[in-house]
């Protein structure tokens, strides 16, 4: 993707998020959604929409999913190719059908094309709005110089009455949109031979919940759950032949395995919760506790746990990933390696992992440069955007004292965190000493005649 796309495309995501939260509770900005990274957890949720993705004849690699660090239940689309979950949404569903019925209703939305159609929706409501403030405006006037307090009384009431035919109009547009969604959800559920069961046991609660309920979750508001909807899903939900499937033993262990992770790192200013939630001795319940003890007492506190963890899965990536990262955040790079590396050969696609053990070389001290030079290339083809990651390469590339090189990816590095001033300065410095015209030259080329692009609403 060229470099102009790439920020062009960043600005237009924050934009259309803007948009979105004019009709819904979505942030007002992109910069205000706290998003986070996690291989395991981004795995699970891979592993949950593939099969979506494919029965809506929509491709996997042309939708990139969020983690958004927010314990409140809500997830949402901004284009046909961003999806947000709240961690919270992952937490609290109970069953990986849950959240996978979510994510087929989400699906729904980019399939729709829903998003654009609520844009346009939005435009028109605006424009009819501004034409019926001039006439609300003018009746007033009319009033005003006729002296008829009858006539500025009509025109207030026909600006406020309006409005509300207007805004009745959005909301109507969009529940026409969420029934969509819920069939297309079912649709997508069915080919892929899951119950939509998940589904429909979420939109009732929260259908249960919005009756009388003062503080209710933001996917109430951006997803209205009236009882007429509730009745036509559970309708078309039940004739389903999938509809009493349960999950998988191993999917349901992996789920709640990512909801106590999750869980861990919620609270980790409140281990008397997580002592409460996790109190037994199954797998989840050691693993909130292990990082528990990891936020308590750093590492020395953890490591028993965590090898008794290793003990019993040896064959789990994300336990020895999990150890490498408490190693590695407390300065002990060097003994983070080993960890790392066999979670890496325990799972064959995680670009991420790949930058977490190049980052550990790296900072090891007596690591290969090379080796770590590699694993950024591989790790990177899926991490494109990673700041991280150019970083890293700058690192690397001054370690070897391939300067230039190590110009043009702290360049990048700037570029994809936005700062287009240090950007542009590093890939000046980086042309001078790459030959004219060879890709590297090219690229550090496109951040120096970069220009940022003006977002239409």
């Amino acid at each position: 993707m060229a470099l102009s796309q790439t920020i062009s495309r960043l600005r237009k995501l924050a934009a259309c998020v803007a948009i979105f939260a004019t009709a819904t509770t979505a942030p007002a900005s992109a910069q205000e959604i706290s998003l986070i990274r996690d291989a395991e957890t981004e795995a699970l949720i891979a592993d949950y929409t593939a099969p979506i993705f494919r029965a809506a004849g929509v491709s996997g690699n042309n939708i990139k999913v969020h983690l958004v660090n927010d314990g409140s239940f809500n997830a949402f689309v901004v284009d046909g190719r961003n999806m947000f979950i709240n961690t919270g949404a992952i937490l609290q569903s109970e069953t990986p059908n849950q959240i996978i019925g979510v994510i087929a209703h989400e699906t729904g939305h980019i399939k729709g094309g829903h998003i654009t159609g609520l844009r346009q929706q939005i435009a028109k409501m605006q424009t009819a709005a501004l034409m019926l403030q001039v006439l609300s405006i003018g009746t007033m006037v009319g009033g005003a110089a006729s002296g008829s307090s009858e006539a500025m009384q009509g025109g207030s009431a026909m600006m406020m009455g309006g409005s509300q035919v207007l805004m009745r109009s959005i909301l109507s547009y969009r529940r026409a949109q969420e029934s969509a969604a819920d069939q297309a959800g079912v649709e997508y559920l069915n080919k892929s031979q899951q119950s939509p069961a998940g589904m429909l046991k979420t939109f009732r609660y929260f259908a249960n919940q919005s009756l009388g309920n003062t503080r209710v979750d933001p996917y109430i508001q951006t997803h209205p759950v009236p009882a007429d909807r509730i009745a036509q899903l559970e309708e078309i939900a039940k004739k389903s032949p999938y509809f009493d499937q349960k999950d998988s033993a191993q999917l349901q262990l992996r789920h709640d395995l990512v909801r106590a992770k999750i869980a861990a790192y919620t609270w980790k200013n409140n281990p008397q919760a997580i002592a409460r939630r996790y109190n037994d001795n199954g797998l989840p319940a050691r693993y909130a506790r292990a990082i528990m003890k990891y936020h308590m007492g750093g590492y020395p506190s953890a490591a028993p746990a965590l090898e008794e963890l290793i003990a019993q899965q040896p064959q789990n990536p994300w336990f020895h990933e999990l150890k490498g990262t408490f190693l590695l955040e407390s300065g002990r790079a060097k003994e983070a390696v080993a960890p790392f590396r066999k979670a890496v050969s325990l799972v064959s696609k995680s670009g991420f992992m790949r930058i977490e053990l190049a980052q550990a070389i790296l900072e090891s001290g007596g690591g290969s440069a090379e080796e770590a030079l590699q694993l950024l290339r591989v790790g990177m083809v899926e991490e494109e955007q990673s700041y991280l990651g150019y970083r890293l390469q700058a690192q690397a590339y001054g370690k070897l004292r391939r300067f230039p090189e190590a110009d043009l990816a702290s360049a990048l590095a700037a570029f994809h965190k936005g700062d287009v001033k240090v950007a542009k300065m590093m890939a000046e410095r980086a042309k001078n000493g790459l030959a004219a015209g060879s890709p590297g030259w090219v690229k550090a080329d496109d951040i120096v005649n970069f220009k940022m692009e003006k977002v239409r609403g």
